[in-house]
Order: C-alpha cells, then structure tokens, then sequence
C-alpha cells in the first residue's frame, strides 16, 4: 500500500490516485486533527492506536501496512508544515518504547517487521540552500527513525508543481 500524507488544497490536488484502499491511502486535513499529547498511551494503553480518537488515530498501524510512504508538504524553515508534523508526531506508535543501538546511535525499536520507502515532496517560493540541506537532513533522520528501505528528497517553487511532480 502507498501513504500518501499530504497538505494541498482541493485546488492544488483536485484527485490523488486512484484504485482500492488496500493499494492507496491518503491522509489530508479534514479539520479534525488532533494534537498529539505526548502521553504515550500509543505504546502503552492501546499499542499500535494513538488513544485521541479521530480520524489520525491508526497512522502507526497505515505506515506499518505501507510499502512506500509519500509526503507532499509546504517546507517551513527547513521542516514539515505543521498538518504534516502533526501527522508524523501522531505515527510515533509506528515504532515502540523501548530502546537499541545502531550505529553506535540510540533509536526505538522496530514494532513491525516491514519497511517502507520514504518519499518527500518540498514546495515553498525561494526556499534557501540551508533550507533545503536542512530539509534533507530532516527526512534522512525520519528515514532512520522509521527504519525505511531508502528516501527521496524532491522541492518545488509552489503546490502545483509539487503535485505534478507526484504524477
């Protein structure tokens, strides 16, 4: 299954894709998001489901479904647009609680066997030379963190040239 977090505007992706859920997944805001609490109740209350319910709650369960993971964001600073940081703070049940080195680097644990390939679409006016090598480092982190089988990093001038590069 693709995941295909995203924060355009019907007018910026009028359709993404087509086929079945078992193939396509996509995630935009419907206005319902909530804030992740930072309460862990992911790990340890209801392991593998974020305990807000709505509509964002089974994100660590999707990306452990996925076999690629797509991001189509505004680049803030460097970084995931607040929609889309939220979305990934509330996939932290992707992985668990507890603790490993690699690489002489202190990560979580994986929670499932599977792995997807994290592809990041950037769009923002003027974005800097040091905004983009931040944004790359970002992804390349969320990469390892996620335990993903490789990323991409791609950046547009504006939303439509982000979704056309996703065609």
């Amino acid at each position: 299954m693709k995941l295909i977090i995203h924060d355009l505007s019907r007018q910026d992706a009028p359709s993404i894709g087509t086929g079945s859920e078992q193939e396509l997944k996509i995630i935009t805001d419907n206005g319902t998001i909530r804030k992740c609490i930072g309460c862990f109740g992911c790990w340890v209350r209801t392991p593998g489901v974020c305990v807000l319910k709505d509509d964002y709650q089974r994100m660590g369960e999707w990306a452990g479904a996925s076999d690629e993971m797509i991001i189509i964001s505004k680049c803030a600073y460097g970084s995931y647009s607040p929609f889309v940081k939220n979305v990934l703070d509330r996939s932290i049940s992707y992985i668990l609680p507890y603790f490993a080195t690699i690489n002489g680097e202190t990560h979580h644990q994986r929670r499932y066997e599977t792995s997807f390939k994290l592809t990041v679409h950037f769009y923002g006016d003027d974005l800097t030379p040091a905004e983009q090598e931040t944004a790359r480092a970002l992804v390349a982190a969320n990469a390892m963190n996620f335990y993903s089988t490789g990323n991409e990093v791609f950046f547009y001038r504006n939303a439509e040239d982000a979704w056309e590069g996703l065609q």
